[in-house]
């Protein structure tokens, strides 16, 4: 099969497309899936900058989501056949089994089928963030309807999604973005309040939207520096959940607060091997499956690639100010 291949660290450059083998399935639930797209995430280029997360398996195949038709199953599959149509967020981490490659192997519990109303590249587009989003709202921070809740870079690809759960939460959104464009755009997904962070003052634009109560809930998807910025834009007993390591950081007025700060790795269940984790993850997809076809949700895609164009896709990525999601689609499809 071809494949993206990186054997060391470095930059987009070290992506390279390989013959491999096509993987076997060695277990009695796994799925053989022939890949129709993949989607490509910031975790992504940071495996190939510094090396997999899995560091037993440094030469690596890259990609944690996709979308495609189930070519072969183990004997103790019951939950699909050859043919079906299916969508996950499994791999990528190390080794052989990753998502820029025309097959992969995934167990049936991690596998959804593919909501009707998505094609491949939006299928493939969507579990990743989905899932990072639904576990920082949903079980991090204990979102409920009436919560006003601040997203930081609302147009990116976890933000956009992080939106759209939110309001169907029955919580206020507020959302930081870099343009007048990506603020019609947050606007049309549901936010009352975009913050162009380039030219507000994000403490001063949430006291005038929470008249001066602050955000119940922030989620930071950006880094340290936004992390610091957004403690004195949360209301007391409020919850800040981030994506990242926020460092080194003074939290005095956090504690003055009472804040309860939490993080969110959803590649936690692969990274410690944890199937009952796993299995959760696929429960969210396949709920927010459900909300696609009820036309309560929506992951927009912003530029697809071939297999062969990761790299391209990487240096996107790495240049900053993408909309929604990134999309490989194989040439076998």
């Amino acid at each position: 099969m071809k494949a993206m291949l990186m054997r060391e660290p470095g930059g987009p450059e070290v992506l390279s497309e390989t013959e491999l083998p096509t993987p076997a399935i060695e277990r009695p639930t796994d799925l053989l899936v022939r890949l129709a797209a993949a989607g490509v995430n910031p975790i992504d280029t940071k495996i190939r900058a510094r090396g997999p997360l899995l560091p037993d398996h440094l030469t690596a195949v890259p990609g944690c989501d996709g979308a495609g038709v189930v070519e072969q199953v183990g004997d103790g599959v019951s939950r699909f056949k050859p043919g079906d149509a299916v969508w996950f967020c499994h791999g990528g981490l190390g080794g052989p089994n990753g998502n820029y490659a025309e097959f992969i192997v995934v167990d049936e519990a991690v596998a959804q089928p593919k909501p009707r109303s998505l094609d491949f590249v939006h299928a493939a587009a969507a579990p990743l963030v989905l899932i990072t989003a639904w576990e920082a709202l949903y079980d991090r921070a204990r979102l409920h309807e009436g919560q006003t809740v601040l997203i930081h870079a609302g147009a990116g690809g976890v933000g956009h999604v992080a939106i759209q759960l939110a309001r169907l939460a029955g919580a206020r959104v507020a959302a930081t973005v870099s343009s007048p464009d990506k603020a019609d755009y947050v606007h049309a997904l549901g936010a009352e309040c975009a913050i162009n962070y380039r030219e507000e003052d994000l403490v001063g634009a949430i006291a005038n939207w929470t008249g001066g109560t602050g955000v119940d809930v922030a989620f930071d998807t950006v880094g340290p520096e936004v992390f610091r910025h957004t403690i004195p834009a949360m209301a007391v007993y409020g919850d800040l959940v981030s994506i990242l390591d926020p460092g080194p950081v003074d939290l005095k007025e956090a504690r003055n607060r009472n804040l309860r700060i939490s993080l969110e790795l959803m590649l936690t269940p692969q990274l410690r091997n944890l199937p009952d984790a796993m299995a959760y993850q696929g429960s969210i997809l396949r709920r927010c499956g459900d909300w696609f076809d009820q036309n309560k949700l929506q992951v927009y895609v912003g530029e697809t690639f071939s297999l062969a164009g990761a790299a391209e896709a990487h240096r996107r990525i790495e240049a900053g100010g993408t909309k929604g999601k990134l999309v490989l689609t194989m040439d076998s499809h």
